[in-house]
């Protein structure tokens, strides 16, 4: 489990195919408290530590994970967003996260707000799923690569997002454009409610 909360924007080392598979190694300044087996979330997806260097990690992203996130799309050099899972006995400063993408979405404008940035998103989501929670709700909660966020704004396929400075200079959002692709896990309360409701 995650809080959204991003620790840092590493940097994809490599990428390397097998069979379905990807093989993603990061470098960040963390590694060094990592031990396989460990959970760490990238751009909002829950992946597994296979492999540990001096400076980098690495992690193995399945074909069904690649065909619901951004991750297939990575290159050398990305930057990555990295959460570490949450301890039990620590503060959730952000929101429930699982680590599970229910889709993605597209950057459809960036306006800036003197010193602050509002991002705007688009996403596709048959109407069935819609009926179990995954919307988007003014000020509710959604995951955007990993990172925790209110909602300004939803219609029916699109939201907004407003990042203070902070968080656009420590996270990928400092390279997030017009069409850029982007992971989106809704809220999972509003998934219950919307199942709890539907019976």
């Amino acid at each position: 489990m995650f809080s959204g909360i991003v620790e840092e924007a590493g940097v994809v080392k490599s990428l390397v195919k097998e069979g379905d598979n990807l093989h993603i190694t990061v470098k960040c300044s963390f590694v060094n408290e990592l031990k396989i087996d460990q959970s760490v979330a990238h751009n909002g997806v829950c992946l597994t530590v296979v492999k540990l260097g001096d400076d980098s990690y690495t992690v193995t992203a399945i074909k069904e994970t690649l065909m619901r996130s951004n991750l297939g799309a990575l290159k050398e050099g990305d930057l990555v967003n990295l959460e570490r899972s949450m301890c039990m006995n620590g503060r959730l400063d952000g929101h429930i996260v699982q680590g599970h993408v229910d889709t993605t979405a597209v950057c459809t404008s960036v306006t800036d707000e003197n010193g602050s940035h509002v991002f705007t998103f688009k996403y596709d989501v048959p109407a069935e799923l819609k009926r179990k929670g995954y919307i988007t709700v003014d000020k509710g909660s959604v995951t955007v690569n990993g990172v925790s966020l209110t909602v300004c704004e939803p219609t029916d396929d699109t939201f907004s997002v407003a990042i203070i400075p902070y968080t656009f200079e420590n996270t990928n959002f400092c390279r997030i454009k017009p069409g850029t692709l982007v992971n989106l896990e809704f809220d999972i309360i509003g998934k219950y409610v919307s199942r709890l409701a539907a019976l």
